[in-house]
Protein backbone atom coordinates (compact mmCIF):
# COMPACT_ATOMS: atom_id res chain seq x y z
CA UNK A 1 0.00 0.00 0.00
CA UNK A 2 1.38 3.44 -0.99
CA UNK A 3 -0.93 5.15 1.10
CA UNK A 4 0.15 6.50 3.90
CA UNK A 5 -2.40 6.95 7.13
CA UNK A 6 -1.11 10.74 6.72
CA UNK A 7 -2.75 11.13 3.17
CA UNK A 8 -5.76 9.28 3.99
CA UNK A 9 -6.93 11.30 6.40
CA UNK A 10 -5.72 14.56 4.06
CA UNK A 11 -8.13 13.11 1.88
CA UNK A 12 -11.00 12.78 4.26
CA UNK A 13 -10.57 15.72 5.89
CA UNK A 14 -10.97 17.70 2.16
CA UNK A 15 -13.95 15.46 1.90
CA UNK A 16 -15.56 16.29 5.37
CA UNK A 17 -14.54 20.06 3.90
CA UNK A 18 -16.56 20.39 1.27
CA UNK A 19 -19.69 18.02 2.60
CA UNK A 20 -19.75 21.02 5.33
CA UNK A 21 -19.51 24.16 2.68
CA UNK A 22 -22.51 22.24 0.90
CA UNK A 23 -24.62 22.28 4.08
CA UNK A 24 -24.16 25.68 4.89
CA UNK A 25 -24.97 26.25 1.47
CA UNK A 26 -28.46 24.43 2.27
CA UNK A 27 -29.30 25.75 5.51
CA UNK A 28 -30.86 29.24 4.53
CA UNK A 29 -32.91 26.84 1.95
CA UNK A 30 -33.88 24.46 4.61
CA UNK A 31 -34.83 27.27 7.14
CA UNK A 32 -36.61 29.39 4.99
CA UNK A 33 -38.88 26.66 3.35
CA UNK A 34 -39.64 25.58 7.43
CA UNK A 35 -41.00 29.34 8.16
CA UNK A 36 -42.91 29.31 4.64
CA UNK A 37 -44.39 26.25 6.02
CA UNK A 38 -44.95 27.30 9.56
CA UNK A 39 -46.72 30.24 8.27
CA UNK A 40 -48.99 28.81 6.32
CA UNK A 41 -49.76 25.79 8.93
CA UNK A 42 -50.72 28.50 11.34
CA UNK A 43 -53.89 29.75 8.63
CA UNK A 44 -56.75 28.44 10.42
CA UNK A 45 -60.44 28.88 9.87
CA UNK A 46 -62.73 30.08 12.79
CA UNK A 47 -66.34 28.85 13.46
CA UNK A 48 -67.95 28.44 9.82
CA UNK A 49 -70.56 31.09 10.14
CA UNK A 50 -74.05 30.15 10.15
CA UNK A 51 -76.61 31.53 8.21
CA UNK A 52 -78.96 32.27 10.77
CA UNK A 53 -81.92 32.42 8.04
CA UNK A 54 -82.14 28.83 7.45
CA UNK A 55 -83.71 26.53 9.78
CA UNK A 56 -82.76 22.99 10.24
CA UNK A 57 -85.58 21.63 8.39
CA UNK A 58 -84.51 23.29 5.13
CA UNK A 59 -80.64 22.43 4.35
Amino acid sequence: MSDSPDKRSNEWRAILHVQARVAVLFVPVVASLLIIAALAGNERKAVPDVDRTVTGSVR
